[in-house]
């Protein structure tokens, strides 16, 4: 099947073309059609898997672009609020439809005056229920949707959607959208959807399959230790950490900052504008890691997210299943990792009964597996790495005053550092810079530079970040007494620190 077989107008298909969509996903090949016959529809999918469009394009295609709103999407987050209406922006800007985010936290005159601009809203319950309740907006959309529905029930938002639908047409489409299906959820839909057609993923497939799930067992006082090794080891493209209290966001995000990582955190205290900001970094990769709780990150919509990382398992198995569905989207594979206590492990198996999959226990890598990966990987990247005839000729200059070896630690530290703190390219420095930097690499000695991160987490693919090479927290075993920290396996023991031999495995 392909998007042409659902007869679109030339607009549709131009956006769906733009959007760079091949084939419709299961959900939007089961839902497409139900929803263009005018039928109410309960979509039971996990997120991740092409919601947004198995309700946005059929709505849109019925749509007829009269002034007014024609439709409208209700969602639990600004976040969410904020992606669905770019995708639904995206998809109906070919055919001049406009869309409105409405949620807390900004003025409502600016609010109410793209309100009576569109044809598309996206909003949160609470500012919605707000609007209505005043007053201060009246709409008659035909179209009414409501996504990630056991997520607004969770977070208590029950009254207010009884609220809104008091203030609705009798006569319209009503789409519900949701990851599961609680009681509430089934009550809820028996009263506002009429004669509704189901969409309903069995239990084995709630998970995406395009994501591997695997566990690893460490004692709770080795959790940040733990996730820093496999971060080394995993490598990730972006990842989010996901933890359960919001002074869990902080303290990690600010340990893992000190350890030199390019992290952002988001949680529910953080004012508008900087959660906007935060995720708008991670979008662009000016962040690589995202600290968030469950609630913060609901909807959170990165397609090249590559891990999520569990900080401590989940509560049940509806955060687990929101949680991971982060990676793996857009038909991209993706890995999810949680990290559980001895004791948790009862609740590993009732998650995985819970949701029909299977998550595989593994091992914390050692030290030396760290970095024989680190190793593999910058061998690889060598190897397809095409070099220029200005490299070429500047290695030739180096060669005539230090030897081989040391111009490949000089190539891998000292340049490394140039182009970061100057910003420049290591084939553009100028013949002065150059002979400054022979003077460096006579005194280099290799190694780890007297055991320093360099400036900050200078991550090329596979290679050393910055000065230390921290090869799963390598060599800082000899802290003040020559104590080394041996490989743990999943939970071994810390050499000394002091040189007291104080045992912690």
């Amino acid at each position: 099947m392909t998007f042409d077989d659902f007869n679109f107008k030339d607009t549709l298909n131009q956006a769906i073309s733009d959007a760079g969509f091949k084939e419709p996903s299961p959900v939007q090949a089961d839902a497409i059609p139900l929803i263009l016959e005018g039928h109410d529809l309960i979509g039971q999918a996990q997120t991740g898997t092409g919601k947004t469009a198995a309700f946005g394009l059929p709505v849109i295609q019925q749509m007829m672009g009269n002034k007014g709103v024609e439709a409208l999407v209700i969602v639990p987050t600004r976040e969410l609020a904020m992606q669905v209406s770019d995708e639904l922006f995206r998809f109906g800007k070919t055919a001049g439809l406009k869309t409105a985010t409405v949620y807390g936290g900004t003025p409502y005159n600016r609010q109410i005056e793209r309100i009576n601009q569109a044809n598309i809203i996206v909003a949160t319950p609470g500012r919605l229920q707000d609007l209505l309740k005043s007053n201060r907006i009246k709409i008659n959309p035909s179209f009414v949707i409501l996504d990630e529905a056991d997520e607004m029930l969770d977070m208590g938002f029950l009254d207010e959607i009884k609220e809104i639908f008091t203030h609705l047409p009798a006569e319209r489409q009503t789409l519900m959208f949701s990851a599961t299906m609680p009681k509430q959820i089934k009550i809820l839909a028996e009263k506002i959807l009429k004669s509704p057609k189901s969409v309903t993923i069995t239990k084995s497939e709630r998970t995406n399959t395009d994501i591997t799930q695997l566990f690893y067992v460490v004692a709770d006082y080795e959790r940040d230790d733990a996730l820093l090794r496999l971060i080394d080891y995993k490598n990730p493209n972006k990842c989010i950490i996901f933890c359960r209290m919001k002074k869990e966001v902080d303290r990690l995000s600010s340990y893992m900052t000190a350890q030199g990582f390019k992290v952002a955190a988001l949680h529910g205290d953080m004012e508008q504008k900087q959660r906007e900001h935060t995720i708008r970094s991670f979008k662009q990769g000016l962040v690589e890691i995202f600290i968030a709780t469950d609630v913060a990150a609901r909807g959170l919509d990165v397609n090249d997210v590559s891990h999520v990382f569990n900080y401590h398992i989940p509560f049940d198995s509806e955060s687990y299943v929101h949680r991971i569905g982060r990676t793996g989207r857009a038909g991209n594979k993706g890995e999810a990792i949680t990290l559980v206590s001895p004791n948790e492990l009862r609740t590993i198996k009732r998650i995985e009964k819970d949701v029909g999959t299977v998550m595989v226990s593994e091992v914390i890598p050692t030290r030396q597996e760290v970095q024989s990966r680190k190793d593999g990987d910058l061998l690889a990247k060598i190897a397809n790495t095409e070099v220029k005839a200005s490299a070429k000729e500047m290695v030739k200059t180096l060669q005539h005053d230090i030897d081989i070896v040391t111009i490949a630690h000089l190539l891998a530290t000292i340049v490394q550092e140039e182009i970061d703190v100057k910003g420049k390219d290591i084939i553009g420095l100028g013949t002065e810079e150059v002979k400054a930097l022979i003077e460096r690499a006579k005194n280099f000695k290799g190694g780890d530079r007297n055991g320093g991160r360099g400036r900050g987490r200078n991550r090329s693919r596979g290679g050393s970040r910055g000065g230390g090479d921290r090869g799963g927290r390598g060599e800082r075993g000899e802290r003040r007494g020559g104590g080394n920290r041996d490989s743990r396996n999943g939970g071994g023991n810390r050499g000394s620190r002091n040189g007291g031999g104080r045992d912690r495995g």
